[in-house]
């Protein structure tokens, strides 16, 4: 009889495990994405760092997204049992924050790049040079960025597991938060340290590591640029796609006139509308900010 209930009882647990297997392979699909974009942010976000202390930021900036998943998956899984009307909201109001630290970095940007004199820019270099930046600034920075994101990829895994029991749902999500950690930040701490390695192989024996340092050199400057880029612009396009999937007049609207369109453009375009909503939403959410610190500012 007891070897009876243990075989059952090994059965069950194999069931549950094959189950989770399954359901966080269909979440890794659907959050391919965002996870594209969770690299490309936080990739931008700890660039800038003086070489030795890179890894060590990147490394600060893991554990406070495993602290961030530490909150997202209890929380998933009380709203899923309590609240489930609330996961829309508040991925609206993470959304929103995306594209207004965006706008608020490309005003930044462009506001004052001109200002900048060229002592300024001599002793930012400087200080760079001397690891005296803000690291704290960049981790807490990194960190909130990667609270919304992780906000996202646990919701749209909660989506793929929420007809399961709650012990699948617990699993799969404890599965795709550790998996999804561990993959961007070990990607963060290679792409970081690109320049390190084309340096090192710069100087091998063989014309072959030479040359392959030589190009690893030479191309991670753009690398970094690029990924800045793309990171921007990844603020919009996830911000501004969880906005318009939550509204849903808009987003029907964005599904239909892109399929009228047909062909590569009936999925090109859809996605740059959420970008360009993204945008519009983040700077209208820059201009009330800057009003109310005005108006702050004046009751001071």
């Amino acid at each position: 009889m007891a070897g009876g209930s243990l075989l059952m009882l090994l059965d069950d647990i194999a069931s549950l495990l094959d189950d989770v297997s399954v359901m966080t392979k269909t979440a890794a699909s659907k959050t391919a994405g965002v996870l594209g974009d969770d690299l490309a942010l936080n990739a931008q976000q700890v660039s800038g760092v003086v070489a030795k202390r890179e890894l060590p930021v990147v490394w600060s900036v893991a554990k406070g997204s495993f602290v961030n998943k530490l909150i997202l998956v209890p929380s998933a899984l009380l709203i899923s049992a309590f609240a489930p009307w609330l996961v829309t909201p508040l991925l609206m109001i993470g959304g929103l924050y995306l594209c207004y630290e965006g706008v608020e970095k490309l005003a930044h940007r462009f506001l004052h790049s001109k200002e900048k004199s060229v002592e300024a820019a001599a002793a930012e270099l400087a200080a760079l040079e001397a690891g005296e930046i803000d690291e704290a600034g960049k981790i807490k920075g990194a960190v909130r960025t990667d609270f919304v994101l992780s906000a996202e990829i646990i919701a749209i895994t909660l989506g793929v597991v929420a007809a399961k029991p709650l012990a699948t749902q617990a699993l799969t999500l404890s599965a795709i938060a550790v998996v999804m950690t561990v993959g961007v930040y070990g990607l963060v701490a290679c792409i970081v340290k690109l320049d390190d390695l084309g340096l090192y192989l710069s100087q091998g024996r063989t014309v072959t590591a030479r040359g392959t340092g030589k190009a690893i050199l030479w191309a991670a400057p753009f690398l970094m640029k690029l990924l800045s880029v793309l990171g921007t612009a990844a603020m919009f396009l996830v911000g501004g796609g969880i906005l318009t999937h939550g509204i849903h007049a808009v987003h029907e609207w964005i599904a239909r006139f892109g399929a009228s369109l047909g062909g590569f453009a009936a999925k090109i375009v859809p996605v740059l509308f959420d970008g360009l909503f993204g945008m519009l939403a983040g700077a209208v959410a820059l201009g009330v900010m800057m009003v109310v610190a005005k108006l702050r500012g004046k009751g001071h």
